[in-house]
């Protein structure tokens, strides 16, 4: 590790501290507050999926007040338009000499942190507008490109897509996510902290812990973390292990119509890394692989009829999957 120009000996508490500014405003989701937080530090995007009412919104906005970083919500709806969220140009007169030029007046994607809330409720045209951002972090307008700022972080919830009013996202879409994390119902404990917390008078403040600086630096240092020749073989097993063919174990070849490509690959050893990061190791583990494997492949399989039929989801065919294709002694 290049520690000397991370400075990481000071930024590594800061993830704890991240993690406690957090938990004064959200109860209990462990799990999903890590996976933010991975993906956070690899650099990706998050999807976040959830029943209504979970708190998917209020934990992305507690992300954006714990960081010292521009943030930006916009609520996706059936008739929103790519315009208000890249932007549009002005026609603007010069008072002193009259003479008129278009001006680019820039949307709410410029910014830091951009929460996409209810991504699904918007029509396939609004949310292929998000791709380019998301994946080259510019904007392209009337011939044009524009960068969008460092870091760039998009954080978008979607309700179940079998829910009235939906429109499921495109695979090249679901692609861009790093993670595809998944809100469950709270446990009744942390139900009833929820219900005591949010109907008192006293709510949690979430204080700021953490700047753009430290972010880009934590970013940097995650890429130094080290990933054994055996891990990256294994990973890479996996992801082509995923794809129907002659090769394929059986459940795979039964269950996925189309298996995920090299970018899943890529996304589970830069995941890998920022959880060994989040943890204070500087090598990624077999474990670190095993609790991600769901969240980044999740979204890039597309299953089969029979898969349907059988009631299989995509964490059954990755289970069977991690099953058929072992870690080496």
């Amino acid at each position: 590790m290049n520690a000397a120009s991370h400075d990481l000996d000071s930024l590594l508490p800061r993830l704890g501290e991240l993690r406690g500014a957090l938990a004064q405003a959200v109860v209990g989701q462990h799990a999903v507050v890590e996976q933010l937080l991975i993906g956070l530090l690899a650099g990706g995007h998050c999807l976040l999926e959830g029943a209504p009412g979970l708190g998917k919104t209020l934990l992305v906005r507690s992300l954006g007040q714990a960081l010292e970083l521009q943030f930006r919500r916009v609520q996706f709806t059936p008739d929103l338009m790519p315009s208000d969220i890249l932007g549009t140009e002005l026609l603007e007169e010069d008072h002193g000499t009259g003479k008129r030029a278009f001006r680019f007046q820039k949307g709410p994607i410029f910014t830091n942190l951009l929460l996409a809330d209810e991504l699904n409720r918007t029509p396939p045209k609004t949310q292929a507008a998000l791709l380019e951002a998301m994946q080259e972090r510019t904007v392209s307008y009337a011939g044009t490109t524009y960068t969008l700022p460092s870091p760039f972080f998009v954080l978008a919830t979607q309700n179940p897509i079998e829910q009235a009013g939906t429109y499921p996202l495109p695979e090249a879409q679901l692609d861009r996510f790093l993670l595809h994390v998944r809100v469950d119902y709270p446990s009744e404990t942390e139900e009833r902290d929820i219900l005591a917390q949010t109907t008192g008078s006293n709510s949690g403040v979430v204080p700021k812990v953490m700047d753009a600086a430290s972010v880009e630096a934590l970013q940097a240092a995650v890429r130094d973390v080290h990933v054994s020749p055996d891990l990256l073989s294994w990973i890479t097993r996996l992801v082509r292990a995923s794809r129907p063919g002659s090769d394929a174990p059986h459940e795979v070849n039964t269950w996925i119509k189309w298996g995920a490509g090299p970018r899943a690959g890529q996304s589970l050893v830069l995941a890998s890394k920022a959880r060994a990061l989040l943890q204070g190791r500087f090598a990624a583990t077999r474990e670190d692989v095993l609790a991600l494997a769901a969240p980044v492949m999740r979204h890039r399989l597309l299953l089969s009829f029979a898969a349907e039929a059988e009631q299989k989801t995509a964490d059954d065919v990755i289970a069977a999957l991690l099953r058929a294709v072992p870690f080496p002694a």
